[in-house]
């Protein structure tokens, strides 16, 4: 797995890293996003979907577990498993189908581990002490997509 850490200095920043990433990836890709409340999962996920060109759809999914965005060519699944029971409740709602249909951003993740695929994409955002601008964007890419 590779792991690097991207320091975003704002929410410009963070936006255009992920606008990047997005660039990279491909249907059946699962990017898992996790960090406390205001740590800039939503900022990510607004430039992701702005490579896409839905950015100005973006909506949180935290009372529906999760959003579609589609355009011609992709959709994307953007889900919040935070009040789930447990991963029961994601199979439940055929959430490990959604995987091989798009790209889905999962908003705590961790939470369902035993329900991803083997080689999701970790993002872990972190707050500086110091500076409220300032997030670390910590990123976990296993082996088998080395080329993002």
């Amino acid at each position: 797995m590779e792991n690097y850490t991207f320091t975003s200095h704002s929410e410009a920043e963070t936006k255009n890293f992920a606008y990047n990433l997005a660039s990279k990836l491909n249907i059946g890709d699962v990017i898992v996003l996790t960090g406390d409340l205001g740590s800039g999962k939503t900022k990510f996920t607004e430039g992701f979907l702005k490579y896409f060109g839905l950015d100005n759809e973006i909506s949180s999914p935290t009372f529906t577990i999760v959003n579609e965005y589609k355009n011609k060519d992709i959709t994307i699944y953007h889900f919040d498993v935070y009040r789930l029971e447990d991963v029961n409740e994601f199979y439940a709602i055929g959430g490990d189908e959604y995987f091989s249909s798009g790209i889905s951003l999962i908003e705590w993740g961790e939470l369902i581990k035993e329900a991803l695929p083997n080689d999701y994409i970790q993002i872990t955002f972190e707050r500086d002490n110091l500076d409220d601008n300032i997030r670390y964007i910590h990123v976990n890419i296993p082996e088998t997509k080395k080329e993002i």
